[in-house]
């Protein structure tokens, strides 16, 4: 697994990369403000962000955000501050996981653990949610297909029916896609 990390303090990057590494992590990258932190996870392709709160140019909750908007990736947020708001603003940004100094290994690595978990929690959720809307629009317009081949040639649904899939089956394209052709030759019409 590669990780960026992004943290002004030298001293707390240094730690953290010797930490990562000692538990079989590799850091691909390392940032001392958001926005180089940004520039690196678009180059590297990080599979996990550990970015700390409070940096120069931009920061880290800001950075997440935008990190966030170009590639889903785990992010586990550092700070000095347990604030409500500022762990209230991680987590709109899309943050799966929260640290705050001084921490230890033995918090770090579970923190790690628990952001990549919710990551592909979420990231199956969204594609099953995608997945059902899909096959809701398709059921939609193969619906409203058979609608209109029962209207215009009259037909029992049973038999518009087998009229899309036949043609589905005899063209080798997906039932949808039938079905999108017969609603804009049909609809026209009307």
């Amino acid at each position: 697994m590669k990780i960026l990390i992004a943290e002004d303090e030298t001293i707390i990057r240094l730690d953290l990369r010797a930490l990562l590494e000692h538990a079989g992590f590799e850091v691909c990258a390392e940032a001392k403000d958001g926005e180089e932190a940004i520039d690196l996870a678009r180059s590297e392709q990080p599979d996990l962000a550990v970015l700390d709160v409070k940096m120069p140019k931009l920061d880290g909750i800001e950075a997440a955000r935008r990190i966030l908007e170009e590639r889903p990736i785990p992010i586990v947020m550092l700070t000095a501050y347990g604030h409500d708001e500022l762990v209230s603003r991680a987590v709109e940004a899309g943050v799966f996981g929260y640290l705050v100094k001084p921490f230890r290994e033995q918090d770090l690595l579970p923190a790690i653990a628990a952001a990549r978990a919710r990551h592909d929690e979420l990231q199956e959720v969204r594609a099953e949610a995608e997945s059902l809307s899909d096959a809701l629009a398709a059921r939609k317009v193969i619906e409203r297909a058979k609608g209109l081949l029962m209207e215009k040639e009259q037909l029992s649904e049973q038999d518009a029916f087998a009229r899309l899939r036949k043609a589905s089956q005899a063209s080798g394209r997906p039932l949808r896609v039938i079905a999108e052709a017969v609603v804009a030759t049909l609809a026209a019409d009307e």
